[in-house]
């Protein structure tokens, strides 16, 4: 004898497949392609400004890094800055902090200088400074 439904409850759902069973896609590491695109200098010059906006000294440190490797990897930019390869590498770590004298010499090895421009509200900033005095 069949088993009795009511009028209010559904049918069982049709079991599902086992998540195995799905296709996985692979994902795509980011850094080849970030690594690609700062072969360009305008990339590279962007990516370097959006990382000294951002005001974190390891991001900073990470970015040259990564633009370094762009340009032919660290040692090759050890070389062409005229600095040892271990002091690079130190200088480009997490916790480096370069004088500027190295920080210059590195961006010239990778085809970049250091510039500086004027803040986008000078007033703002200006009251500021006036008030804190």
């Amino acid at each position: 004898m069949p088993k009795a439904t009511s009028k209010i409850t559904a049918p069982a759902a049709p079991a599902r497949k086992r998540r195995s069973a799905r296709k996985k896609t692979a994902s795509v590491p980011y850094e080849d392609t970030l690594i690609e695109s700062l072969k360009d200098p305008e990339e590279a010059a962007a990516y370097l400004e959006a990382a000294l906006e951002d005001g974190d000294q390891a991001v900073l440190m990470l970015a040259l890094r990564q633009v370094a490797k762009a340009r032919g990897g660290v040692a090759a930019i050890a070389r062409k800055s005229k600095l040892t390869r271990e002091a690079t590498y130190r200088m480009l770590s997490e916790t480096g902090n370069p004088a500027l004298s190295s920080l210059t010499a590195v961006l010239a090895a990778t085809g970049l200088q250091l510039s500086v421009k004027p803040i986008a509200h000078p007033k703002v900033r200006r009251e500021k400074l006036t008030r804190a005095t």
